[in-house]
């Protein structure tokens, strides 16, 4: 704990929003962090730590000092790995190299992103060039594959191993696998052309995925012409204004944006073809039966299961919510009453809005970005004996001045790791919600310490004024409390091997901590701990809440419905070839698993981004949803402060990062298997009405 007494201190008070009008609010010190304005502080006297506080990042140059470090560092660990016996130490010396790297990588992956200054983004951007290529090099270096192969070959050396160092020395085959290591040496050269191929073609894909149509002006009736970017003699289309109130604007945005675009769609049919022939390459049946090893679903044909199991549970339902939308569209619009794809977002927005009254202005006073953050501070405190503290960053430590940062630290474990808490608005800053690993935790031979984690949260939060701090709409604290489960996931993991660290597990389980939060920001009993005006102090009204929750149920059916038509559709795609175009495969399965007619001569595939990072994998979000329902219900529900619970959840589910099947994970947590019929009652039951938010309703 000295460490820790050495490293926090409280954030002074000092200028920060201590009242408005004549009602006194008093924040905790992390709440008045948040909502305090950015202060630079003069740092003239100050040494710049550089980035994350490696010192070589006090300049864009220093990138290549890192990497040129890393890589050197890499060729000792390589020759380590391939000459040490094979045991526990072989998989020390993978998890090291993989380590160094990641660094590296990891940070460079970063700051690519996100740092406003070109100049660092640019050298990040050729790290991680770098880096990638080498990764590339040894995932197909023999001797280095052949010194794990004899670890896993040999049952008397794998039966000595621990659990832990047998799973990560399976994941690294696994790669190397995946790699063609295991094939002869033209075919090796095959997959490595493919590996390399892939990447020029998903970045491609990505970059034409989010390019805007354009269309000439004279084609638009006048008067929509200021809905729209105007580029000369074009008006130019960038998205699918779906929460337009005008028809017709909505039709035109989603006829324009999702035009084919026939160069983009030769890329994706030619990404689609190079992932199949890799993945029969090295020996799997289709490219998602690759993806899926390893996953809670291990096959695409269980996820097929899933998702036309929900469908067909989902139908009733989906079916009344798609006669509510008609009836609400012929209200607003009696000449043109036909339900069309750009119309189900707008339409189930009015049908909320309508039912129960959830403007956000109605909310966001009682969710400043203070109080959001002392809510889950005391959240964790309850759960897990865990504080985030605030520290004043050193110079040249963080990126833009209104970044925070966060320790976390535990109450008898002592610090546990850093959150950089990069949460507002600025030029060229990516609009995602997201959360970056800057550096994995993993237990050092070498200072007999834990590495400590790093991660960043990247959110697109509005600046505070000069008369009230950022007040969050209930989608952004909800986005909050997702993102803070990814972190936490992080910071409570105690891997040994950073190559499992915290989120690096299966993609269906990634999302289970951070979906999990959602449910605890959407219970009265959590809410109320927090949730008070930020000017008055008055609690927000259990009846606001409840309503908020009913109007989440609201046309949920079809909600789920096109979720899971992205989710076959990203199953087919990954599948055996079909000899069909990519648009009539979308035709298909809009037909047999959304409802809602095909629009012709629209390729909304080619805005599938999701085809990239998440191939195969679309439905992970729906099975880690299913998983986190069950999770609360059974866990939670009852009484989410529970400090016995809390820490069952770190024991089981959040503790193991990736170093543990992820269903051993979820059957630890809920103290039985779930079945796939389990996940899909799970999801159908979060759509049933709360009958007590009627009563509360009425007598309101």
């Amino acid at each position: 704990m000295s460490a820790c007494r050495r490293l926090l201190y409280c954030v002074k008070q000092q200028g920060l929003w201590s009242h408005f009008g004549r009602n006194v609010t008093t924040w905790s010190p992390v709440g008045a962090a948040f909502n305090a304005k950015p202060y630079k502080r003069p740092e003239l006297f100050e040494k710049n730590v550089g980035l994350f506080g490696v010192p070589e990042l006090s300049c864009p140059a220093g990138f290549q000092v890192a990497s040129k470090t890393a890589l050197k560092d890499t060729e000792v660990l390589v020759e380590k790995a391939c000459s040490c016996p094979p045991g526990v130490e072989t998989v020390t010396a993978f998890d090291q190299l993989s380590d160094g790297l990641c660094k590296v990588a990891d940070l460079a992956d970063f700051v690519k992103v996100a740092h406003p200054d070109p100049a660092f983004r640019e050298a990040a951007e050729k790290t991680c060039i770098e880096i990638g290529t080498v990764v590339e090099k040894l995932n197909t270096n023999v001797e280095l594959c052949k010194s794990l192969k004899n670890l896993l070959d040999s049952p008397e050396v794998v039966a000595q191993l621990d659990p832990d160092s047998r799973r990560v020395a399976e994941l690294f085959m696994f790669d190397f696998e995946i790699s063609g290591i295991h094939l002869d040496a033209r075919l090796r050269k095959e997959a490595v052309a493919l590996h390399v191929k892939l990447l020029d073609l998903s970045n491609e894909f990505l970059v034409g995925s989010h390019l805007g149509n354009k269309i000439a002006r004279s084609a638009i009736p006048e008067h929509l012409h200021l809905h729209f970017a105007k580029e000369g003699s074009f008006i130019q289309v960038g998205g699918l204004h779906a929460d337009s109130p005008d028809d017709l604007v909505r039709e035109i945005a989603y006829r324009i944006y999702l035009h084919p675009n026939a160069d983009l769609m030769e890329c994706l049919e030619e990404l689609l073809t190079c992932r199949y022939k890799l993945a029969t390459l090295v020996g799997y049946e289709s490219y998602g039966h690759r993806a899926l090893k390893g996953t809670m679903a291990k096959t695409p044909e269980t996820v097929m299961n899933f998702l036309q199991l929900l469908t067909d549970k989902l139908s009733d339902r989906t079916a009344k919510d798609f006669k509510m939308m008609r009836s609400m569209k012929k209200k607003l619009n009696p000449r043109n009453s036909e339900l069309m794809p750009w119309d189900h977002p707008f339409l189930s927005g009015v049908l909320r809005a309508e039912r129960y009254n959830i403007e956000p202005s109605l909310y966001s006073p009682y969710f400043s970005l203070g109080s959001c953050m002392e809510g889950l501070n005391n959240l964790f405190s309850r759960l897990y004996g865990v504080s985030l503290m605030s520290e004043h960053p050193s110079a040249g430590e963080v990126w833009s001045n209104d970044v925070r940062k966060l320790a976390v630290v535990h109450e008898t474990e002592g610090l546990l790791g850093y959150i950089y808490c990069d949460f507002f608005q600025r030029p060229d800053k990516p609009h995602q919600d997201c959360h970056f690993t800057i550096r994995g935790g993993r237990w050092c031979q070498k200072t007999d310490q834990y590495q400590l984690p790093v991660v960043v949260l990247m959110l697109s939060l509005p600046h505070p004024t000069r008369s009230a701090p950022t007040l969050l709409s209930p989608g952004m604290m909800e986005n909050l409390f997702h993102e803070m489960g990814h972190a936490m996931h992080s910071m409570l993991g105690r891997t040994r091997y950073q190559h499992v660290t915290g989120t690096r597990c299966a993609t269906d389980f990634a999302e289970v901590p951070s979906i999990l939060m959602e449910y605890f920001a959407s219970d009265y009993r959590v809410i109320s701990q927090f949730a008070r005006h930020y000017e008055t102090g008055q609690p927000l009204p259990e009846s606001m809440v409840a309503r908020l929750c009913e109007s989440k149920k609201v046309c949920g059916a079809a909600d789920i419905q096109l979720q899971i038509f992205y989710a076959v559709l990203d199953q087919i795609y990954h599948g055996k070839p079909q000899n069909r175009s990519t648009t009539d495969i979308l035709k298909d399965m809009q037909q047999k698993f959304y409802g809602l007619p095909y629009t012709p001569n629209t390729a909304w595939q080619l805005r599938f981004s999701h085809l990239i990072g998440y191939g195969a994998k679309y439905y992970s979000y729906l099975m880690s949803r299913a998983v986190a329902s069950m999770v609360w219900k059974q866990c939670f529900v009852q009484d989410p402060l529970n400090r016995d619970m809390g820490e069952r959840y770190r024991r089981e589910m959040l503790a193991h990062g990736g170093a543990k099947e992820p269903m051993l994970m979820v059957e630890g947590m809920l103290q039985r298997r779930p079945t796939i019929e389990d996940f899909v009652d799970a999801l159908v039951s979060d759509l049933n009405p709360n009958f007590e938010t009627f009563i509360m309703d009425s007598e309101s």
